[in-house]
């Protein structure tokens, strides 16, 4: 209940600050300030959440697999989307020695989970099962597209603050000290953002345990991946 209250907490304290910064901006600039931003918060929205996904399968080198050449994946990934009520996500193997796994997709049937070697030559099953239901539960709360909605608050301060600092606000006196504020607004923005995502990891660890994994079995996960990471690093 205290990680609900805090979640909804943050997130009316970002929404605040962003309406009080574009509302800032239209009494400021008048209301075609105030039709930019929001015209600009919209679009960067929908940019990231349409074409994110295919960055992220970029960037990971993540190649999706069938049911034949990885049968208990699947079968672990299947049982736990049911459990979840959820559609079942692909299923994809990015194809990297760090072991990590990640869910990623604009929305329920889009949904992807994504293993790399690495953690699939760490884990054992039951650790692996304990990832994937963290995985899962993070598609089935929505995650993808709450920290993609938010993430785009800091964004928009920092184009504001580029605005007023950069492109013509010396000429209107107090510019740079508005854009020198909005410069710390982006900041406590990003921070509160982070701490979004932190709680969001923490109802993903308790989605994981609700959907059958053991907490001894998601700990041993998390450490044997801490540790694999630092030594893939090291090579």
């Amino acid at each position: 209940m205290w990680l609900k209250l805090r979640l909804y907490l943050i997130m009316a304290i970002l929404f605040a600050i962003v309406y009080g910064l574009v509302a800032f901006a239209a009494n400021y600039m008048g209301i075609s300030g105030f039709f930019f931003y929001g015209v600009l918060a919209t679009v960067m929205m929908l940019i990231q959440y349409m074409i994110g996904p295919k960055m992220v399968e970029w960037s990971m080198g993540v190649h999706y697999v069938t049911e034949a050449e990885y049968p208990a994946l699947h079968r672990m990934v299947t049982e736990l989307a049911r459990d979840a009520g959820i559609p079942k996500p692909r299923i994809g193997i990015a194809r990297i020695p760090i072991p990590n796994a990640f869910a990623f997709g604009r929305w329920a049937k889009d949904g992807r989970v994504c293993v790399t070697e690495g953690i699939m030559n760490l884990l054992n099953e039951k650790e692996l099962r304990a990832v994937l239901a963290h995985e899962i539960s993070h598609l089935k709360h929505k995650d993808v597209a709450i920290i993609t909605m938010i993430s785009v608050i800091p964004m928009i301060c920092w184009y504001f603050a580029w605005n007023q600092l950069f492109s013509g606000g010396r000429e209107r006196g107090n510019g740079i000290l508005i854009g020198i504020v909005a410069l710390i607004i982006y900041l406590i923005t990003n921070l509160l953002v982070l701490y979004v995502s932190r709680i969001r990891e923490y109802y993903a660890d308790e989605g994981a345990v609700k959907l059958g994994s053991s907490p001894h079995h998601l700990a041993s996960a998390l450490y044997k991946l801490v540790y694999g990471s630092a030594r893939v690093s090291k090579e």
